[in-house]
C-alpha cells in the first residue's frame, strides 16, 4: 500500500525551478556582487490563491534569508537574490496556499457586486486571528492585527465603514508580511550556486614563456620574465599565464619543430614535465628557484597581475614519479610505457598518467598535492592542460578539495573535444572553459555558437574564454588573413565573450606561418625553442589590443555574455551584435566584419527594445575606437567596414536629447 504523506495539507506544486543544473546535481555559477533571479511554476488545485518565498543562504549559515516571489504569468512566479561572497551558496523556494490572499481577491467582486459582507468580515477575523497565533509578531505589527480583527468583529461599525478601511490596502501589507504558511511546502534539498570572484566572470589573459625573455641569446628567467610586466599591462590584460615551469625531461626530448634529433642545445617541450631536478612541484632551474618564482608573483601583483600557471598532469620518462611509482603509467606488452599520442600527433617526450592505477587513491592525492602546494605559493589561477583525458571524478573531487581550503581559486579547462564532455567538466568545478571559437569562422557558425553558449541552460555553468591562438593552434584563417584577419579576431574574441586570452607576442606580431601547409602548428614553435620577439616592431597591433581592453574596462557591458544579442544584417560577411547593462546605462553596439580582404557593406535590422530604444527613435553611435559619432534614425542604418583599415565598429549607444544638433553623419 501506498504511505500517506508526511503532511497532506500541503497541497502547493512547485515545479521548473530556474536557474539550476541537472536538477540540482550540480552548482549555478555566479560572480560576487551578482543578482540571481529564481523563477518557478508554483500552483495549488482549484482556484486557491497562493503565496510564496525565495530562500538563500550562504553554506554554512544555519538562517536562511528570505524574499517574497511575485506571480508573472501563467503560474510563473520569480524572485531575485544577491550573493556577495565568494563560495558555495544554496536556496530554494517555499509556498503555500494563501487564504487571506483568496478571501481578499474575492472580496473585491463581492464588494464591486453589492453583496452582504458582514459574515466575510468575521471569516476575516478568524484568518487574522490564525496569523497570531502562528508565530511572535512584532509588537506594532501585532497590535495593529488585532485591532484589524476588532474592527472586523464590531457589529456597531457599519459594512461600509470596515469596507472603507480595508481597501486602504493596509492590512494586505501586513498579512503579506506575516502570512499563514504553516502547510508552506519547501522544495529540499535546495539548489547550490557556486560564486566565483569578479575575475571568473571577466579576464584577459596574456600567455607567454619566459624562457624566451633572455638577453643575448640567453635562457630567460623570471627575473627577466618580470621585466614584460609593463607591456602586458599596459595591453591591458589581467593575468599573465605561464606554460609548464618544471623541470623537462632530456629523454626522447624535442627538437625545433617538433623534430626527434635534438641538438645539445636544444630545451625541449615545457609540457615534457621532470627531471632528476624534480617534478611537478619543482622548477626548471634556468628559470630561477623557488625563492625567485615567489618574488615573481609578488611583482606582478604590483602590475595587477595575476600570475597563472599551467596544470599539466603527465611526466615525461625522466620524472621523478616514473621510478617511484610505476603502478601510475600504463606498461605495453613488451615491458615499455605507453607515451601519450593524438593521432597523428605523437608524443614521445611525454607519458600520460594511468587512470586505472590500482593505486588510484594515491594517485589522486598526488595529483591534488601538486595544486595545494602552487596555492599555497599564492598561486590562484591555473590553466588545466588536456583534462578531458583524465578521469572525470578526480576532477570533480579534486577541485572541491581545493576550494574547501583556496575557494578563490579560478581553473581553466583546455578541452578541447566533444561538446557533453566540455559541457560535463564545466559543471564538476572548471570556472573557465576554452571553446570552439577559433574554428568558428563565419558568420552563420558563429552566431549559432553564441547562441548556444548564453542560452539556458548552458549559459548557468559554462563560461567561455575566447582565444584567437595558443602555442598549439595557428588556424588557417590567421594563417592566409593577414593583419585584417588578426584583427577580426582579436574584436570578436574580446566583444562576444567577457573572458578571451591571446598566446603573445605571436599574435600581436602577427605571427602566421606553420610548420607546413595544413598544419595548425607554427614553424619555428615556441613549444620546442626559444624565441626572439620585437615587441616594438612597427605592424603590432598592441596599440588596437590595449584601446580594446580599455574599452572592455570602461564599459560594464562588455563584462558579461548574458545580453548579448544579435541582430538582422543585411550581409552575410558582417555580424551585428550587441550587449548591455540590465537598466540600459550601458549599452554596446558591435558590427566585424569576416572578410579580411575586401570592403563589405550593409544594413541594419535593430531590435530596438534590445538597445533601450522606441523604434522609431533618433539615437547616437559613439564609436570607441576611433572616436567617430554618427547619427542614426530607426531600425535601418547603412555601415561599411574596410579591413585594411579597421574590420568592425564598437558602438556605444547614446540617447539623443530634443535639443541635440544634426552629427557627424549617417553612416557608420
Amino acid at each position: 500500500m501506498a504511505e500517506y504523506p508526511d503532511e497532506g495539507r500541503k497541497r502547493v506544486v512547485i515545479a521548473a525551478v530556474e536557474p539550476t543544473v541537472d536538477g540540482g546535481r550540480f552548482a549555478v555559477k555566479r560572480v560576487v556582487g551578482d543578482r540571481v533571479e529564481v523563477t518557478a511554476d508554483i500552483f495549488a488545485d482549484g482556484h486557491e490563491s497562493v503565496g510564496a518565498r525565495l530562500l538563500w543562504r550562504k553554506s554554512g549559515e544555519k538562517e536562511w534569508s528570505s524574499a517574497p516571489m511575485a506571480h508573472r504569468d501563467n503560474d510563473r512566479w520569480a524572485g531575485e537574490l544577491a550573493v556577495d561572497a565568494i563560495g558555495r551558496w544554496e536556496f530554494t523556494v517555499e509556498a503555500w496556499i494563501d487564504r487571506y490572499l483568496g478571501w481578499s481577491r474575492d472580496m473585491e467582486k463581492r464588494i464591486a457586486a453589492g453583496q452582504d459582507l458582514a459574515v466575510q468580515y468575521l471569516v476575516a477575523a478568524e484568518l487574522i486571528d490564525r496569523v497570531i497565533d502562528l508565530r511572535k509578531l512584532p509588537k506594532a505589527d501585532a497590535a495593529a492585527l488585532k485591532e484589524w480583527a476588532a474592527t472586523f468583529r464590531d457589529e456597531t461599525i457599519p459594512d461600509a465603514d470596515k469596507t472603507d478601511r480595508l481597501v486602504s490596502g493596509d492590512l494586505d501589507e501586513l498579512m503579506e508580511r506575516h502570512p499563514d504558511d504553516r502547510h508552506a511546502y519547501r522544495l529540499e534539498p535546495g539548489y547550490p550556486i557556486w560564486v566565483d570572484r569578479e575575475l571568473a566572470g571577466f579576464s584577459a589573459w596574456y600567455e607567454m614563456f619566459p624562457r624566451s625573455t633572455g638577453k643575448r641569446g640567453e635562457h630567460g628567467t623570471f627575473r627577466t620574465a618580470a621585466e614584460r610586466f609593463s607591456y602586458v599591462r599596459e595591453l591591458g590584460f589581467d593575468i599573465v599565464y605561464l606554460p609548464p615551469i618544471h623541470p623537462i625531461g632530456v629523454s626522447f626530448r624535442k627538437g625545433k619543430n617538433n623534430t626527434l634529433e635534438p641538438g645539445k642545445e636544444d630545451v625541449g617541450s615545457p609540457w615534457a614535465i621532470g627531471g632528476r631536478e624534480g617534478g611537478h612541484t619543482a622548477i626548471h632551474p634556468e628559470l630561477g628557484t623557488l625563492e625567485d618564482f615567489r618574488w615573481f608573483v609578488k611583482e606582478a601583483r604590483k602590475y595587477d597581475l595575476e600570475v597563472a600557471l599551467d596544470i599539466a598532469f603527465q611526466a615525461s620518462p625522466d620524472h621523478p614519479w616514473v621510478t617511484e611509482h610505476p603502478e601510475w603509467f600504463r606498461k605495453l606488452p613488451d615491458g615499455s610505457i605507453q607515451y601519450a599520442e593524438n593521432p597523428p600527433k605523437k608524443y614521445q617526450d611525454i607519458y600520460p598518467i594511468d587512470f586505472d592505477s590500482e593505486d588510484w587513491r594515491g594517485l589522486w592525492d598526488a595529483l591534488r598535492d601538486v595544486m595545494l602546494f602552487w596555492a599555497g605559493e599564492k598561486v590562484r589561477v591555473f590553466r588545466v592542460d588536456n583534462p578531458h583525458t583524465k578521469a572525470l571524478g578526480f576532477w570533480e573531487w579534486a577541485i572541491a578539495e581545493i576550494r574547501d581550503e583556496y575557494p578563490d581559486v579560478i581553473f581553466l579547462s583546455e578541452a578541447f573535444t566533444r561538446p557533453k564532455v566540455m559541457y560535463h567538466l564545466a559543471k564538476v568545478g572548471f570556472t573557465q572553459s576554452y571553446t570552439y571559437f577559433t574554428w568558428r569562422n563565419s558568420k552563420p557558425e558563429m552566431e549559432e555558437y553564441l547562441r548556444e553558449l548564453t542560452s539556458v541552460p548552458v549559459v548557468d555553468f559554462f563560461r567561455p574564454n575566447f582565444w584567437p591562438n595558443t602555442p598549439d593552434i595557428l588556424h588557417a584563417d590567421l594563417q592566409t588573413g593577414g593583419r585584417g584577419m588578426f584583427m577580426t579576431r582579436l574584436m570578436l574574441a574580446s566583444l562576444l565573450s567577457s573572458n578571451y586570452g591571446i598566446y603573445g607576442p605571436a599574435f600581436e606580431l602577427l605571427e602566421h606561418l606553420p610548420v607546413r601547409e595544413g598544419s595548425e602548428e607554427y614553424l619555428d614553435s615556441e613549444k620546442y625553442q626559444i624565441r626572439r620577439w620585437d615587441l616594438d616592431r612597427e605592424e603590432s597591433l598592441r596599440w588596437l589590443i590595449a584601446r580594446i581592453n580599455r574599452i572592455r574596462r570602461a564599459n560594464a557591458a562588455l563584462q558579461s555574455n548574458r545580453s548579448l544579442r544579435f541582430h538582422r544584417f543585411s550581409n552575410d560577411q558582417i555580424t551585428c551584435f550587441s550587449k548591455r547593462t540590465k537598466d540600459f546605462a550601458n549599452v554596446i553596439l558591435c558590427f566585424v566584419s569576416f572578410d579580411p580582404r575586401h570592403v563589405q557593406a550593409g544594413s541594419t535590422r535593430l531590435d530596438m527594445a534590445e538597445l533601450g530604444l522606441d523604434p522609431g527613435e533618433r539615437f547616437t553611435v559613439h564609436d570607441l575606437v576611433t572616436g567617430a559619432r554618427y547619427d542614426w534614425h530607426g531600425l535601418e542604418n547603412y555601415v561599411e567596414l574596410n579591413p585594411h583599415v579597421m574590420p568592425g565598429h564598437i558602438f556605444e549607444v547614446q540617447r539623443r536629447k530634443p535639443s541635440d544638433a544634426a552629427g557627424a553623419g549617417d553612416g557608420g
